[in-house]
């Protein structure tokens, strides 16, 4: 540990993974042999200051991810926690069981199981440098159009100033929790930063943080870590 502000992961592990068709959840698919949440707690592990990881899981796979992750060194901070009815609920429940000491948060995907340790410790140093909350992006490369409910464009954003949003997203948890306990959902957590006036970042990305929503992308992934 460096000494400096205690690093706390949020593992989002409860989707369902229709899209992939899987007959588990998507987070215990296996890649190369791991579950994506095996892969996706290693990494956090590899990060440079990670104190403390929470897993929230689906309440019928709790038994489940315990066991994955039993064998794994760094066992012993790791919380399993059942996850909620929607995302935001699920990273409420990981938030209230980090360790007290926690002061910077990383929410994470388990389907983006191979987001680099070198992304987390990118977004750390940002938040510890005086941000609410930084979130990783990708360039967008295609053109991208707005439309209304029947389908007809009434805008066309200028693509320069999109960005494809990942995960981890890193906050000050202080921030993060106000943030939550509003009650209100949201398809990621820098939206509810965004809705209390929180200074919200955006930091290069990574191509390896992509996530594994089809079966498309859980070959390209298996591509990927071939030796």
């Amino acid at each position: 540990m460096s000494g400096q502000q205690s690093v706390g992961v949020v593992i989002v592990a409860a989707g369902a993974g229709t899209r992939l068709g899987a007959a588990e959840p998507k987070a215990f698919v296996r890649l190369a042999g791991l579950t994506l949440l095996e892969r996706a707690v290693a990494r956090s592990f590899e990060a440079a200051d990670t104190a403390h990881v929470v897993i929230v899981a689906p309440a019928s796979h709790l038994r489940e991810a315990g066991a994955l992750v039993s064998g794994h060194p760094r066992a012993a901070d790791v919380s399993v926690v059942p996850g909620g009815a929607e995302r935001t609920d699920s990273v409420s429940a990981g938030l209230a069981a980090l360790r007290p000491e926690i002061d910077v948060v990383l929410v994470h995907d388990a389907a983006r199981a191979l987001a680099p340790p070198q992304l987390f410790d990118r977004l750390v140093t940002a938040v510890r440098d005086g941000h609410d909350a930084v979130v990783p992006g990708l360039a967008v490369t295609d053109t991208v159009k707005q439309v209304d409910a029947g389908g007809h464009v009434v805008a066309t954003p200028e693509r320069a100033s999109l960005r494809a949003i990942q995960t981890p997203q890193a906050f000050r948890r202080d921030l993060l929790e106000q943030a939550h306990a509003g009650g209100a959902q949201a398809t990621d957590d820098a939206a509810l930063v965004e809705r209390l006036g929180g200074d919200v970042v955006v930091v290069d990305g990574d191509p390896l943080a992509f996530k594994v929503t089809t079966p498309e992308d859980l070959e390209r992934a298996e591509r990927i870590l071939k030796p």
